[in-house]
């Protein structure tokens, strides 16, 4: 029997019915979902249910309470069914100042979310809402009031049975046995026969790996063993029962690494160990459904000591039954969702280790992308392109380990993990660590983060501190090198190339020659990419992006060439970078070439110390310089050269912290972190850069947007001084208000400033600002200027 749909969805855990549900809602007619095995196998039916609010990042946060409201409220009442979700709130203990700090720093993002998540500051406040825990050590917390646990078969059939109610067809008992693109549709081989769609989702769990390597796609994620263990009825929680008190709010304690919550009148508790136990990295077993492993409690023994020590009741219970089974992980733990890179109307929703927390919202993020063309929010954290073709066996497996084991791991700023680096290497990557840098990994490249001694982890004032205030100054006095190869880059061909630049983005191409900046839009106006455009000839241009966007703007390249007349090649290999910046960089230059340099902002094809390089003549950081993109196989040699002939000033090297810090002086947003999906370039700063005379997709919706009284704006921010370096995501406050959140911050070294970039949900909300760091909360100004050369001068000095 041969079917069509317009979506195929492969999978039918809490996620997969999640996005059949929400697409269904969306107005979508015609849906098919196919399952292995039933409904909920694979990790959902043994999933311990837990629901939360905490999390590091806003979109992470909004996938979660965006499953608690579907759990708790908005099925119960479409389907007059409850789905077994229990508002217990949550807490979670510490006896580490450290943590108490990350603690503060979520909970001051949650203030600006609009999630209430409170500080504990003190052992009583922890009895008094978990009278079963000893708190000797314990010095404080956080609490989640809305946090709680749902049965997630119950959940999961309630979002079918809404699916289903409008249309939806779900296959059970029908496995994928092959899949091939033909005549421009998806073509699925399944038990119960053909199935071709016009998109087909990758919402597999376990599975997720292989079904991607059917569709040609690298799902970096690995089945990992989790245990926990249900106790029987523990007389202290039957009690209370019968007593008539409220249920104990989960409860957790990430430095002895352990959950419990209860479970009717007797508890769960689940450890996660520190050596993880991967599973069947090459594929799961066929015979694999609703089964588990043999319980293998002495692997955690240490751990459940601990949590038996903090709360004693646990040993009263005895063990009921153990569950030991596979949850899937990737290399930083959060899901994958979003486009497969490089295939048509092909997608992923699988990888998460909280596939019930995250389920009912991962459903609707991915059903809005579907049915919008752009995500509901930025999709940096859980984009499935987030990882390229150098996320190998080797890397996933070893990265996963690593999540596992740091699952309740502090989370801090400036955080590199060790697992699986080096991954992708420079040309100058050796030259770099020869002269004392510390590395730091940009989407599998080995970049410089500062040179000099290794850095402890820390909230407070970094150990790196002064030696990127040293790099700062030695920079502005003279001038340094920078290894900045990990860009993305592309190169646009034919009689085409400048109309399809010109229809890329928001702005038009440069002129030959000349070196330019355009944001390409997703359909609802926002910031999808950012360009930096050189047009080498009119029927040859040159774009670079950030390292982390090579597959997404390789997507989104490919998919507006066809009818251009152009070919697109992705070159980010081929070429390494050289910043070379400072007020010497022009003499210093001088000396490898007679060749002109050209003014600001242009692009020469130019032969320095023997070797062909295209020059660049633009700084991030706000001093005279270039960006010199050369072969790679000669990047080392034109480094040395440059090294040697700046010698009479000094010249050395700098690393991304520096620029950080130096950019911000200038007041320069950086993709990735300002800039995202969700806010316009004009909310963003850069509406100069918006040439609306010329048609380009978003352009209705960036002029609508542009014109909303209620639009965003990006401010740059001094802060007073304080013991703790801001990062991001922290709150702006304007009296009792939440009105703006800090996307980047650092301090200049140049001016002595303490700066940020921040966007204002509320334009007017301009005077008596304060932003909350951990805690904390420090006034702040907004600077009409940037506080480093306002005028550009130095960025255009030397210019021949």
């Amino acid at each position: 029997m041969t079917r069509d749909a317009q979506v195929l969805i492969i999978g039918g855990g809490a996620m997969g019915v999640s996005l059949m549900y929400h697409l269904m809602k969306s107005g979508w007619t015609d849906v098919i979902l196919t399952e292995k095995n039933d409904l909920t196998h694979g990790s959902t039916w043994h999933a311990a249910g837990l629901c939360t609010h905490f999390a590091h990042n806003p979109t992470i946060q909004e996938l979660r309470a965006t499953s608690v409201r579907l759990y708790r409220d908005i099925l119960p009442a479409e389907t007059g069914e409850d789905c077994g979700f229990h508002p217990s709130g949550a807490m979670r203990i510490t006896s580490n100042p450290e943590r108490m700090a990350e603690f503060a720093h979520v909970a001051g993002l949650s203030k600006f979310t609009g999630y209430e998540l409170r500080l504990l500051h003190s052992p009583e406040e922890v009895a008094a809402l978990h009278p079963l825990a000893r708190t000797e050590g314990i010095i404080g917390g956080i609490y989640e009031p809305d946090d709680g646990h749902v049965d997630p078969t119950l959940a999961t059939n309630a979002m079918a049975k809404v699916a289903r109610e409008r249309g939806a067809v779900i296959l059970r008992r029908n496995p994928v046995l092959g899949i091939r693109r033909e005549n421009g549709v998806w073509a699925v081989e399944t038990l119960q026969g053909l199935i071709r769609a016009q998109h087909i989702v990758n919402a597999a769990g376990t599975w997720g790996f292989e079904i991607g390597r059917m569709m040609g796609a690298n799902v970096p994620s690995v089945p990992v063993l989790h245990q926990y263990l249900v106790t029987d009825t523990v007389s202290a929680v039957a009690d209370r029962i019968k007593a008539g008190l409220p249920e104990l709010p989960m409860i957790r304690d990430p430095e002895e690494s352990w959950y419990v919550r209860q479970e009717r009148d007797a508890l769960i508790l689940g450890p996660y160990e520190k050596e993880a136990q991967v599973w069947s990295v090459d594929g799961v077993p066929p015979e694999f459904g609703a089964e588990l492993m043999e319980p293998d409690l002495d692997r955690v023994e240490h751990i459940l000591m601990a949590a038996m020590a903090r709360i004693p009741a646990l040993e009263t219970g005895g063990v009921k039954s153990v569950v030991n089974g596979p949850i899937t992980f990737t290399p930083d733990a959060n899901p994958l969702i979003g486009p497969a890179w490089g295939l048509e109307n092909a997608w992923l929703l699988t990888g998460s280790s909280m596939g019930v927390m995250e389920g009912g919202g991962s459903g609707w993020f991915l059903a809005h992308w579907m049915t919008h063309g752009a995500p509901p929010m930025d999709a940096l954290a859980v984009d499935s392109r987030r990882f390229g073709p150098w996320a190998d066996r080797e890397y996933r497996v070893a990265k996963a380990v690593e999540c596992f084991g740091l699952q309740f791991g502090v989370h801090y700023p400036h955080e590199e993990r060790p697992a699986a680096r080096g991954k992708r290497l420079t040309p100058l990557y050796n030259l770099m660590l020869a002269r004392g840098a510390q590395m730091g990994a940009a989407y599998g490249w080995e970049r410089p983060n500062w040179f000099g001694a290794p850095a402890r982890l820390t909230f407070g004032r970094p150990d790196w501190f002064d030696a990127v205030a040293q790099e700062c100054r030695m920079v502005t006095e003279g001038a340094g090198l920078a290894d900045m190869s990990v860009f993305s880059k592309f190169e646009v061909r034919g009689p085409g190339a400048r109309a399809f630049v010109d229809a890329l983005g928001c702005n038009m191409a440069p002129k030959t020659g000349r070196v330019g900046l355009t944001y390409a839009l997703s359909p609802a106006g926002g910031t999808e990419a950012e360009f930096t455009v050189a047009c080498l000839a009119e029927d040859h241009f040159y774009l670079t992006s950030a390292a982390a966007a090579e597959m997404r703007d390789d997507d989104l390249l490919r998919a507006r060439a066809p009818g251009s007349d152009v070919e697109i090649s992705r070159v980010s290999d081929d070429f390494a970078v050289i910043g070379l910046m400072g007020p010497a960089a022009p003499a210093i230059l001088g000396r490898l070439t007679s060749d002109p340099f050209g003014a600001w902002m242009s692009v020469r094809e130019m032969t320095v110390a023997g070797i062909p390089v295209r020059a660049l003549r633009l700084s991030y950081i706000g001093e005279a310089g270039w960006e010199l993109h050369v072969p790679a196989a000669r990047a080392a040699e034109l480094f040395l050269a440059l090294e040697a002939a700046g010698q009479p000033e000094g010249i050395g090297c700098f690393g991304s912290y520096a620029m950080n810090a130096m950019r911000l002086e200038k007041g320069y947003p950086a993709w990735g972190a300002d800039f995202t999906t969700e806010r316009t370039p004009a909310e963003t700063g850069m509406g100069f850069l918006v040439k609306p005379d010329h048609d380009f997709p978003g352009r209705e919706a960036l002029l609508a947007r542009m014109a909303d009284p209620a639009r965003w704006e990006m401010v740059l921010l001094e802060i007073d001084p304080g013991e703790s370096e801001p990062y991001y995501a922290h709150s702006l406050w304007q009296g009792a208000a939440p009105v703006g959140i800090v996307t980047s911050a650092a301090t200049g070294h140049r001016t002595g400033k303490v700066l940020a970039l921040a966007y204002l949900r509320d334009r007017n909300a301009r005077d008596g600002l304060e932003v909350e760091i951990l805690g904390t909360r420090r006034k702040v100004r907004i600077l009409d200027r940037p506080p480093f050369d306002p005028d550009n001068l130095r960025l255009r000095s030397g210019v021949t």
